[in-house]
């Protein structure tokens, strides 16, 4: 009798290597990245038109990478030994609470903090809405405590030599969501003006939130969780450090590079696009039916066409990653990244050119899965948390100050002089991981 036919289903689920767990971890990526793209993209916006400045802004950037920093490497000790489900659940509620935390910001006020005589910020005070720093501490639960689970999930559900298919299966339903909410956002705006659409963008946000937390615990089979050894202190992480495998020093170096780079002007994106832009020149698009759309909702629009180039890239530059290497993938997502910040401060102001370079910068993801399948492939089993989070814990505690080093440019010297660095950065990024980056053997 000869072999059974596979049905579409099985093709399907067998060519994007989604198992079970990663399909239940897909779902609660989308509810959650859905969530954080309504609001996090948006959030300087509402911070500047609240008062803050650049500095300020930097600032909550800077705080979201200290969070970032400090929040992976418990969090995937924490996941090794109590499971990915529990983890994850407990992780899903905290940003829930936290997305609800920022609608209600306006109640906390702000408070006007007084800069020191001598330090050269260019400022004389920084404008702090109270509420959207305390809402950062919970809304990013899921997104960084939450890191080193997802990574171990996607570990143990594929085989070694398919991880960056795994993880592109993974990040394409993410960034489906990076798709939708944007525009959902951009809806919103668009209808009930910034104010009030902003506020039903985190009432969505906060919805979203709820039911990933109660599908991935619903759903996700806790039976194949595998659970390490529990978390014994500094000692532990400086274990984990000097244990690392030696195909991910010179990726973290480059990574970090690019990263800082990155981070200098990522939560100035929405300022250039909204302000810096329609100060040269008309940034409204007239639509048929749909009618003007001004800066604030083109901006969700273009972070849409962004994730519609993502999506169509990622799968199967994925696939290419299992015939050419994981290291050109690498590359490649980490040249958009550096380039991106400069050209986008030297666009015209026009609203489809800028819509191209949006397009542009979505080929950054194409590289994502084989970044990810870079980190955690070399990883012992019942380690993948742990290795996850010790690499995130060193690139994120580098790049913390990165958002604040930008807004204090941004303030202090020109808006045009933050981008134009950030991109010499990571443009040293780039070489050194062309330079020194290794294979992992599964792609050799």
């Amino acid at each position: 009798m000869g072999a059974e036919t596979p049905s579409v289903r099985s093709t399907v689920r067998e060519f994007f290597a989604l198992e079970r767990d990663v399909l239940v971890l897909s779902a609660a990526m989308f509810a959650f990245s859905l969530g954080f793209q309504m609001t996090g993209r948006y959030l300087p916006r509402y911070m500047s038109l609240l008062g803050a400045g650049g500095v300020a802004i930097g600032l909550y950037g800077s705080l979201g990478n200290l969070i970032g920093a400090v929040y992976p490497y418990p969090g995937g000790a924490f996941s090794d030994r109590v499971g990915s489900r529990v983890a994850l659940t407990l992780f899903g509620l905290a940003s829930t609470v936290g997305f609800l935390v920022w609608l209600v910001a306006p109640l906390f006020g702000v408070v006007a903090v007084p800069v020191p005589a001598g330090l050269p910020l260019g400022v004389t005070e920084v404008v702090l809405p109270v509420g959207i720093f305390l809402g950062l501490f919970l809304a990013q639960a899921w997104k960084s405590f939450g890191l080193g689970a997802t990574f171990a999930v996607v570990k143990q559900s594929v085989d070694p030599g398919r991880l960056a298919t795994g993880f592109a299966s993974t990040e394409t339903v993410r960034r489906l969501a990076f798709l939708v909410g944007p525009l959902l956002a951009a809806g919103l705006i668009a209808a009930f003006g910034f104010d009030a659409g902003f506020r039903g963008v985190l009432v969505v946000a906060a919805a979203f939130g709820l039911v990933g937390t109660v599908t991935q615990h619903l759903l996700y089979d806790a039976s194949e969780d595998t659970v390490g050894d529990s978390f014994e202190g500094v000692s532990q992480v400086v274990a984990d450090l000097r244990a690392m495998p030696p195909e991910l020093p010179p990726l973290l170096a480059a990574d970090t590079l690019v990263r800082f780079a990155n981070g200098m002007v990522y939560v100035f994106f929405v300022i250039v696009v909204t302000e810096f832009l329609p100060a040269r020149g008309d940034m409204t698009v007239g639509l048929p039916v749909v009618g003007t759309l001004g800066p604030d909702a083109l901006f969700g629009v273009f972070l849409a066409v962004e994730m519609v180039v993502a999506l169509a890239s990622m799968v199967p530059v994925a696939r290419l990653a299992e015939r050419v290497g994981l290291k050109p993938v690498v590359a490649l997502g980490f040249t958009v990244y550096a380039v991106f910040p400069v050209v986008l401060i030297n666009a015209p102001a026009d609203p489809w050119v800028v819509a191209g370079l949006f397009a542009f910068s979505g080929l950054r993801f194409a590289g994502l899965p084989a970044h990810k399948a870079l980190i955690v492939g070399p990883a012992e089993a019942d380690a993948g948390g742990r290795v996850t989070g010790a690499y995130y814990l060193v690139r994120n505690t580098l790049t913390i100050p990165s958002a604040l080093v930008g807004g204090w440019l941004y303030d202090a010297v020109s808006p045009d002089l933050a981008f134009t660095l950030a991109s010499a950065v990571g443009v040293a990024g780039v070489l050194a991981f062309v330079a020194f980056g290794r294979e992992f053997e599964a792609y050799a």
